[in-house]
């Protein structure tokens, strides 16, 4: 591992997860010295990555940061097929829709679908929300190859979010027979959710597809967990998949003799 490059990414996740933090800061969460810190800081900013909050001893993410994220979104063969059936599933439903990857313990969302109703919304495209908080996370961690939830302490959001490892992987072996994952307040209260994962033409599961709704709307009618499941299996036959769900050797719910 090259140290520079080491710490320089530590440094664009620390604000990443800050959004802003000073000098003594940073070099705190790192363990480094101040002046090693601001050394790479400078680097950071000199190519747009970084920069200081204007009229404050911050710095933040930089532009450049963004221009990198756009292409990458860009390059999501995932995104661009998820696209359409995203917008045909918020016409449909009349709620908004996510669609987001797996990221370490994370889901990053990488397209949102404002609900139709013309009312103002915020955009969600590079919100980050813990795995086991989402359904959008759930819904691609029961479908992961030798993984049953996260390996980290599992973090509380809210008095909803599920934090025994236990009832997770409960939960998790519930989602893998249904297709169908829900959150119900667990990442932010008032707000809930049901995703279904989505496969390509190697059979992993590369993303997941959401349908947000106001918690005063749950639970859900059973024809909204069609409407999910159908945009998902959409999603995953334009990405080669060769069905829906596709299971992993330790994923695949038990049937009887």
């Amino acid at each position: 591992m090259i140290q520079s490059v080491d710490r320089s990414v530590r440094i664009l996740l620390a604000l990443q997860a800050a959004r802003r933090l000073c000098l003594s800061d940073l070099a705190a969460r790192l363990d480094l010295p101040n002046s090693t810190v601001h050394g790479i800081l400078r680097t950071l900013a000199a190519h747009g990555m970084v920069e200081q909050e204007p009229g404050s001893l911050r710095y933040m993410l930089g532009p450049a940061v963004l221009r990198l994220s756009s292409v990458y979104l860009d390059s999501l063969d995932f995104r661009s097929r998820a696209l359409k059936w995203a917008e045909e599933l918020s016409r449909r439903t009349g709620a908004s829709v996510r669609a987001g990857v797996l990221l370490l313990d994370d889901v990053i969302v990488v397209h949102h679908e404002p609900r139709p109703d013309g009312s103002r919304q915020m955009p969600e495209v590079g919100f980050v929300i813990p795995a086991h908080a989402s359904a959008l996370g759930k819904a691609l961690l029961a479908f992961q190859p030798y993984a049953h939830g996260p390996a980290t302490p599992l973090r509380s959001m809210t008095g909803e979010t599920i934090v025994d490892p236990g009832q997770l992987a409960e939960h998790l072996a519930e989602v893998a027979r249904t297709g169908v994952a829900t959150e119900h307040d667990e990442a932010v209260l008032g707000e809930s959710s049901l995703a279904a994962p989505i496969f390509d033409n190697t059979g992993a599961a590369v993303g997941a597809i959401a349908v947000v709704l106001q918690s005063s709307e749950w639970p859900p009618p059973s024809a909204l967990h069609d409407d999910v499941r159908e945009a998902a299996r959409n999603i995953s036959r334009e990405l080669g998949a060769a069905g829906w769900p596709v299971y992993a050797v330790d994923t695949e719910p038990a049937t009887s003799a």
